[in-house]
Formats: structure tokens, sequence, C-alpha cells
């Protein structure tokens, strides 16, 4: 024995598809470990959630305290820190934490998700979930009824999410910083033309956030006069700028990713092209471009269940010893 901690998977991240994973693997008697600095991923900090089944209004960082109590009933044991390196040995996975630590584990199962694509301005993070998104399928019809909404980007994402959210706010208010929309679709920004409530606001960016603690978001300062308006008072803003998957940790292990969305690559079981690595939710192609809470939850069931046939049948190969967690990090 190295002395390292040992476990049968180890499930990085704490988001919707890592507590998944870390409940069904628990209930298939493995020996998992969570590790993770961000509790609750993008669903924690996404404000009030209507389309997960079984709730019909719930907080997102409630949710995930409820996926996180599940895991817990399970003596699942979480780490407050971040996989920083992960190589492979003799069979093992071999994995450095951001506390100092290390662990070993038959199987690794990445849940690390996206980092959103930001604008850098002030209370731009402290204000999400009150006025500040970055989905806008997510949360377009938390603005039924609103005055305004403010849209920021010129891709597919913020043009789709302009049409669906002139659906339910009155007026939407489109912000791109250059001229003319040339990588969308072109049936979508036809379908933006159409639409008499959605204003294009051109070769402009996002100067300031208005608002306070208190209320939120309030309005938008803009970088030059629309329509002889620097400030535009809106109820909500949705970031469309892109995420980046974090593949740092994937690239470092030879995984294989989406020539085109640089995400992961993952079959139907959610395994990679490296044996015993598995990975699920936001980071991966498995589920085209719907990222949601409840695709990514599947998507970690069904990780589990590839580590769990994975590990059994690897054990042999280890000598006859079965991973067991000799010691909690």
């Amino acid at each position: 024995m190295t002395g390292e901690p040992e476990y049968d998977v180890l499930i990085a991240g704490q988001g919707a598809a890592a507590y998944a994973a870390a409940l069904y693997a628990a209930r298939y008697q493995m020996k998992p470990v969570v590790v993770g600095e961000e509790f609750g991923g993008e669903t924690a900090i996404g404000g009030s959630i209507e389309n997960y089944p079984g709730y019909v209004d719930i907080d997102g960082f409630d949710l995930m305290v409820k996926f996180r109590e599940q895991a817990i009933k399970y003596e699942v044991p979480i780490v407050q820190a971040n996989l920083v390196h992960v190589k492979k040995d003799r069979g093992w996975f071999v994995s450095e934490l951001s506390d100092g630590t290390r662990a070993r584990s038959l199987a690794v199962i990445l849940a690390i998700g996206r980092e959103r694509r930001k604008l850098g301005l002030p209370n731009e993070v402290e204000w999400m979930g009150r006025g500040v998104s970055f989905c806008s399928t997510c949360d377009a019809p938390l603005f039924k009824g609103k005055k305004a909404v403010a849209v920021v980007g010129g891709g597919d994402a913020a043009v789709e999410g302009a049409i669906l959210l002139s659906k339910y706010a009155k007026d939407v208010y489109i912000v791109y910083r250059r001229e003319a929309f040339t990588r969308p679709e072109p049936i979508n920004v036809q379908l933006l033309n159409e639409r008499e409530n959605v204003h294009q606001v051109m070769n402009t960016e996002i100067a300031e956030l208005l608002g306070d603690d208190e209320k939120g978001l309030t309005g938008v300062r803009l970088s030059q006069p629309f329509e002889g308006r620097s400030e535009i008072d809106v109820d909500g803003i949705f970031i469309e700028i892109g995420a980046d998957p974090r593949v740092e940790i994937p690239k470092e292990l030879g995984v294989r990713l989406d020539p085109i969305t640089n995400e992961v690559n993952v079959d139907k079981m959610m395994r990679t092209n490296v044996a015993g690595l598995f990975a699920a939710g936001d980071l991966t192609n498995g589920s085209g471009p719907l990222k949601q809470t409840v695709t990514a939850a599947a998507q970690g069931a069904i990780a589990a269940l590839s580590a769990y046939m994975y590990v059994s049948e690897h054990r042999s190969a280890m000598k006859g010893e079965k991973a067991v967690a000799i010691t909690r990090i």
C-alpha cells in the first residue's frame, strides 16, 4: 500500500452530475469520493428553477443541497478541494488535489463542467440569479410579463435567446459589439428580424451593470447611446457570449475532444477513449447543446453504472484486492 487513500471511483465536481454519480455509485456499493471546491455548479447559481421534474419552483442552491444530502445519507465522503492533476499508474488513477493531498482510484468520473465567459464587470457574479443570467433557455420563463431584458452576444445562443425572451418580456434589447450578425444561422437572424419587440443594439457593449445589492440588477449602461439613451432600464440581462469546457485535465490524460465544441467526447455510456475514465454533465457532448440540471444528473447516473462495470471487471487485475477507502482524505 502507498499510504494514499484508495477508492473505487473518484468523482470530480460538486454539481448535479457529480452528486448523481456519487448517489448511484454508493447504491452500487462502490467506495466513491467526491472532490471539488465549487458547491452546486451551474445549478446552485441559477436562481429559481422551474424545469426540474418534481419541483414546480425551487431555488437552484436549495436543489443542490438536496442532491448533497442524498450523497451524505450514503456516507459518501466529500472533499473541499479541486482536482489538479491525474495520472495512471499500474491500473490506478493517481489524483492530486489542490489541498496538497493525493488519492488513488480504479476509476474517475469527471463532472467539472464549463467556465462561463463573463463580461468582467463589477457585480456580474454577485447578481447572478438576481437579474444576471448566463442561460436564456433556463431562465427565460422567469421574465414573463417583465418590462424589458437585455441579451449580450452575437452568436446563435444570443440570437436564439433573444427570440425566446421576446415571447416572455415586453421588450428585448440584444447588444452586440459588431455591426452585423454573421455567426448565427441565417434562419435565426431572419426570425430575430421578424420580432417587433426585439431591439438590435449594434456596435455597442455593456459598460456597466446598474442596480444595488438589495434589488440586484435594475438596468445597464451602454458604451454609446441607443436611440438617445445611454442607460436602459431592464429587469434582467442574459450574457450569452459562450462557455469553455474545463478540459485541462482531460487533455492531460489524452482524452479525445469533440472537434467542433471542444467538449469531452463520450459515448452513450459516458465512456471516454481512456479506459476507466468517464465524464458527465456540461463538460461533455453527451446531450448536445442542451445543458440542463436534468441532463447532467442523468449523465452522472449513467457514468456511475459504467464505472461500476469497469471496476467490477478490473478488480481481479489488481491482485484480487477490492478497492476500499482505507482512509478518508
